[in-house]
């Protein structure tokens, strides 16, 4: 049965997102992808959310995509029990993904058990496009991205660290947009079990 869990912030997946998919955290083998950060211009989440990662005591590798074929992907990624990827700009993991043919690799490894848990961009990657990372006031550099069509692992979108200023302008995205949308502040995910989803985290689910 296929497991995903799709969160707005990394240190929600480490401090309790992984132990809603793992009853026991020592079996897992967590293959943690930061490529998404390179496109970011601040990358101290990705050395802050890797100490906590060592502090919780995960077996954890990071790991880049960009630049890897598919074989070397199968090679890196065959004994690991979960795919952590993190956040970062969108467009550029997107773009790695699709070059380097971890959207073939990924969903192998998702059909045959392998856990997937995504943080803001690595949650938007599985949906059906990536459209929602356009929907912020504050455009992000797009690395020549222009077909947002996404993994399509899930049937929804998400929209991440909602704050309650983004109303009006979700409200419109949301109406015009093909797929439902979730929407996750900080502190919250959608955990996908075969082909039930459950929102999961601190307070209410943001509904607009």
């Amino acid at each position: 049965m296929r497991k995903l869990l799709l969160s707005s912030n990394g240190s929600f997946v480490i401090e309790k997102g992984l132990s809603l998919l793992f009853d026991d955290i020592s079996n897992i083998k967590l293959a943690y992808i930061t490529t998404a950060g390179k496109g970011s211009s601040d990358k101290t989440y990705i050395e802050t959310h890797k100490e906590m990662l060592k502090k919780e005591g995960y077996d954890f590798e990071e790991l880049d995509i960009e630049g890897k074929t598919e074989d070397e992907l199968r090679e890196l990624l065959k004994d690991k029990t979960a795919v952590y990827v993190e956040g970062g700009n969108t467009f550029y993991l997107l773009k790695a993904v699709r070059e380097s043919g971890f959207d073939k690799v990924i969903k192998e490894l998702i059909e045959k058990g392998v856990s997937y848990v995504g943080s803001s961009a690595g949650s938007y990657i599985v949906c059906p496009t990536i459209e929602m990372a356009t929907w912020k006031p504050k455009q992000k550099e797009r690395f020549g991205v222009e077909d947002f069509t996404a993994l399509n692992v899930v049937s929804f979108l998400v929209t991440v660290h909602y704050i309650p200023e983004m109303e009006s302008v979700l409200k419109e995205k949301i109406s015009n947009a093909k797929y439902p949308t979730r929407i996750l502040q900080d502190g919250q995910g959608i955990l996908v079990e075969g082909d039930n989803y459950k929102f999961v985290g601190e307070g209410e689910e943001i509904k607009l």
